[in-house]
């Protein structure tokens, strides 16, 4: 599939837009605190004196890999979005906040915002077909912003 079709087949199922509104919060909020629980893995001592080196650096390197096979450009703005969160997790560690705790609250509210987005749609969350849209869910909160700058994917 292209990553116009993941897009395509992902946005049938968010048509509402107090879903589509919801998805554009709670999708890159879910994101994030994935990145934020990978973030707090505990790594060697030899590692840590290097501030990117961890869990969730390695999954956006993945993560970017899926992407790049899909579409060059959606892979330069999930990367984008990816150094953002990687950046903002790095100075709440700077800052010695408890991010594994505020990950998990995020995380709840995100996914109780998420469901009900779907009750309101009337539709099951894509990622009930098929795990792969929880990747595609991210690119689909960047999909607007391209169609509206005009940026192929």
């Amino acid at each position: 599939m292209t990553m116009n079709d993941w897009l395509t087949e992902y946005g049938a199922s968010h048509q509402n837009p107090t879903n589509i509104a919801i998805h554009k919060v709670c999708v890159p909020a879910i994101m994030f605190t994935v990145l934020g629980f990978l973030w707090a893995i505990p790594m060697p001592a030899a590692l840590t004196a290097m501030p990117f080196a961890n869990v969730a650096t390695l999954a956006v390197v993945l993560g970017l890999l899926f992407y790049l096979r899909l579409s060059p450009s959606m892979a330069v703005g999930m990367g984008l979005m990816s150094v953002i969160f990687l950046l903002i997790l790095n100075l709440m560690q700077g800052a010695h906040l408890p991010i594994l705790a505020i990950s998990a609250g995020i995380f709840v509210l995100a996914w109780i915002g998420q469901f009900y987005g779907h009750k309101v749609e009337g539709k099951k969350p894509s990622f009930f077909k098929d795990l792969q849209f929880l990747l595609i869910g991210p690119a689909w909160t960047l999909s607007w912003l391209y169609k509206k700058l005009g940026i192929k994917y």
